[in-house]
């Protein structure tokens, strides 16, 4: 550590100034990441701490300034090494110029430049896997094994911190498991007025009375709307609407309405792009389905489903373990098994009111009980004292970092 970085970080300790967390992200778009990162940066700054995010830039970046962080633009989105090695030298001076005590990596890319001015800087540095990454060759490995390189490393899921442990090494000492959260704020059933769904069911035409299967992701063959085509096929019911919900790859677009025409089923299927209101989406839905035929790290849907308490089914890999319970709040089955697919679907719809009841209590109660936003913030600030005050967390013995 530098002279300038022990100076900066013992007045943080001293507390003659608040400590300092710059969070770094490619790009400050809708998804996942992007989403903690802002909760984050507003959750330190309601903790008095001072928030700095930089990226790319985004639709989110103004996000970012309401809850009171300051945002700064930098192309940490390429992967082109020359950009990467001079980003170094942008980090560093951010770090020094916003007397940074922690960066915070959340991606690949910008964590390469990130490590760089850590080392440079003397900042401590933190790292999140956000999914379990795969690695076909040794370079693509050696390139994602940047994640393992924190002082801390946080796994969004138990999955995720065992493919972080196997396949990277990460020490259970420095490994700190940190489940995303769901925004109660938002996803809460008692919030999502009657014109909201109404005002969605006329917009994606959507007829009266009809059950609505629901899928919502990006739109790439791994996330299985293939097999949700299949498995809707093999249910053979022309009683209901499937909405898959998404926006990416246009040429899987084009195959997936070719399939869906080619098995007879253009009458049942709607994809739509863009959804701005997906509280009242989930709402909506009888069902909502997560196909994924790859592990997702975690499943932001399927929990935000379950907030909304609606029924759901999973594939039963990766985080969705973590998050469905089996037959109490939703269904897995095996990863691009149809017809397992179509028996889920069925049960789902046969529900009878009470029984619809009882699973949407389930789903609320294990969703407020384990995956809020509040938790997953308090987590992370926790994670953060623990390496600026490790003294103070290793006296309290009801500090959840300190109990592990």
């Amino acid at each position: 550590m530098t002279a300038n970085a022990e100076t900066s970080t013992a007045a943080a300790v001293a507390g003659t100034r608040p400590p300092a967390v710059l969070q770094v992200v490619p790009r400050l778009v809708t998804g996942g990441v992007e989403r903690g990162t802002v909760e984050v940066a507003g959750a330190l700054v309601a903790a008095g701490w001072k928030a700095v995010v930089a990226s790319a830039g985004g639709p989110m970046a103004r996000e970012v300034e309401r809850a009171g962080a300051l945002h700064v633009e930098l192309p940490l989105a390429s992967k082109n090494p020359f950009v990467m090695r001079r980003n170094v030298g942008r980090l560093a001076d951010l770090i020094r110029r916003e007397r940074i005590d922690i960066i915070h990596a959340r991606s690949r890319a910008p964590a390469w430049s990130a490590l760089g001015a850590a080392r440079r800087t003397g900042a401590h540095l933190v790292t999140t896997f956000h999914n379990a990454y795969g690695a076909t060759s040794w370079l693509k490995q050696r390139y994602n094994a940047v994640m393992a390189q924190g002082e801390r490393v946080i796994a969004i899921s138990h999955f995720v911190a065992a493919h972080a442990a196997q396949t990277y090494g990460v020490p259970p000492e420095r490994l700190r498991v940190v489940h995303r959260g769901v925004d109660f704020g938002r996803f809460d059933p008692e919030r999502v007025t009657p014109e909201r769904i109404i005002r969605l069911a006329r917009e994606w035409q959507l007829p009266d009375g009809v059950p609505v299967v629901m899928l919502a992701g990006r739109l790439t063959r791994w996330k299985g709307q293939l097999v949700l085509v299949d498995a809707i096929a093999q249910l053979g019911r022309r009683d209901l609407r499937c909405a898959i919900v998404g926006s990416g790859d246009g040429h899987y677009r084009q195959q997936l309405i070719a399939t869906i025409a080619k098995r007879g089923l253009g009458g049942l299927f709607q994809i739509i792009e863009d959804c701005r209101d997906m509280p009242a989406a989930y709402m909506l839905a009888d069902v909502v389905v997560s196909a994924s035929t790859r592990p997702e790290g975690f499943g932001r849907v399927i929990a935000e489903a379950q907030a909304m308490g609606r029924p759901v089914i999973a594939t039963d890999h990766g985080g969705a373990r973590e998050i469905v319970r089996d037959g109490e709040t939703g269904w897995l089955v095996p990863p691009g098994d149809a017809r397992s697919l179509a028996a889920a679907i069925a049960a789902a719809l046969d529900l009878d009111p009470a029984q619809r009841l009882a699973v949407a209590e389930r789903a609320i109660a294990e969703m407020r009980a384990h995956f809020t936003t509040q938790a997953m913030t308090d987590r992370t600030l926790a994670i953060y004292e623990e390496i600026l005050f490790p003294e103070a967390v290793l006296a309290d013995p009801s500090d959840p970092v300190a109990a592990e």
